[in-house]
């Protein structure tokens, strides 16, 4: 399969883009995460067509994927590309945290023909987004309202766990290119101490991110288990999710509101470590499928639950991000971001 798709080249057999007023600005953009890559036009309103999400797995790298992309939708690339990646950027190589891709950018730009490549961590492309969204595309859980002009926090789990946020500075906002879900993850209470000490079996260091994620999800189901000296059942996070909200699992019940609360505690101190007044916004794969329980859950308590400082975050929304695609309209963004973000490979003039 993969052999096969290696061998897929753009030919002149693909439609291309005509050069009008309204498609002269066409580009390439992609969010690429540990278990799908989704790809898409944007045109010159940054309206999204042609996309489609493929399996990172299927693919020897992103190349491959999107050679076979071009081939679904039978059109050439535009002459200029951004992509979202989960994985940081400070490079012209990369190899990424959750999967086994590594590739060039500036070969990447060269072998699909691109005039312009832009790689950002998918975090800043989310980011970038934000100001975009629209009340249908949120999904506010507790209190709070944002304050205009203020910093704000970006969170969400997903293969892994992402963290960016935006800085207000005089022109606008700064997107933020951190790894802030790779920090030690704290315990609050007696429960998540002996859950983080369980995690010291399989690693050295337990951070946010071994919890706060899919796979974390499937951790913290072994843990439960573990610790209750109950029988070991491998299950995948999406049937421990579905087992949780159905309550049929009791372990997989604890799994799900565990992981929910240590979440607030960590989103809780992005927006104090930011300032987030602006609010805290909720991204990634998982949430979403949590629907009303997510609001239910201990999140919220647990995001404002900070001493002195709780009335300080019951003041700050927190909101789940509740539109699949806002992550390729910030890498979009990025490409007419006055602010230099991720690593820029552009064909140099002859």
């Amino acid at each position: 399969m993969i052999a096969l798709i290696s061998s897929i080249r753009v030919t002149r057999s693909l439609s291309t883009f005509t050069q009008t007023p309204q498609t002269a600005q066409a580009r390439l953009v992609g969010d690429i995460g540990g278990t799908n890559a989704r790809f898409a036009i944007a045109d010159v309103r940054d309206r999204l067509s042609h996309v489609r999400a493929l399996r990172c797995a299927d693919f020897a790298g992103p190349e491959d994927a999107l050679r076979h992309y071009f081939e679904l939708e039978a059109i050439a690339p535009p002459p200029v590309a951004a992509f979202g990646i989960a994985n940081p950027v400070t490079s012209d190589e990369v190899a990424m945290t959750n999967h086994r891709w590594r590739f060039s950018v500036e070969r990447l730009r060269e072998h699909l023909g691109l005039d312009r490549l832009l790689l950002v961590n998918d975090f800043t492309a989310l980011a970038l987004s934000v100001p975009r969204l629209g009340p249908d595309d949120l999904h506010a859980v507790g209190g709070g309202t944002p304050v205009a002009g203020q910093a704000i926090g970006l969170i969400g789990p997903g293969t892994g766990l992402g963290v960016s946020g935006l800085v207000p500075t005089a022109d606008g906002y700064l997107p933020l290119q951190g790894e802030g879900g790779h920090v030690t993850l704290a315990a609050r209470d007696a429960r998540e101490a002996r859950i983080i000490e369980w995690m010291w079996r399989h690693h050295d260091h337990v951070s946010a991110e071994r919890l706060l994620s899919g796979p974390g999800l499937v951790m913290l189901h072994d843990a439960v288990r573990d610790l209750a000296d109950a029988t070991p059942c491998e299950l995948g996070s999406a049937d421990i999710t579905a087992r949780a909200l159905a309550r049929t699992c009791p372990y997989c019940v604890e799994a799900l509101d565990l992981f929910c609360a240590m979440l607030g505690t960590v989103a809780g101190d992005l927006a104090l470590t930011l300032g987030a007044r602006g609010g805290v916004y909720l991204g990634g794969g998982i949430l979403p499928r949590l629907g009303p329980s997510f609001a239910q859950s201990r999140f919220r308590s647990r995001f404002e639950d900070k001493g002195r400082f709780s009335s300080y975050l019951s003041r700050i929304p927190t909101f789940v991000i509740d539109a699949p695609y806002a992550a390729l309209r910030g890498a979009a963004a990025a490409l007419k971001w006055p602010v230099r973000v991720g690593y820029d490979a552009t064909k140099q003039a002859q």
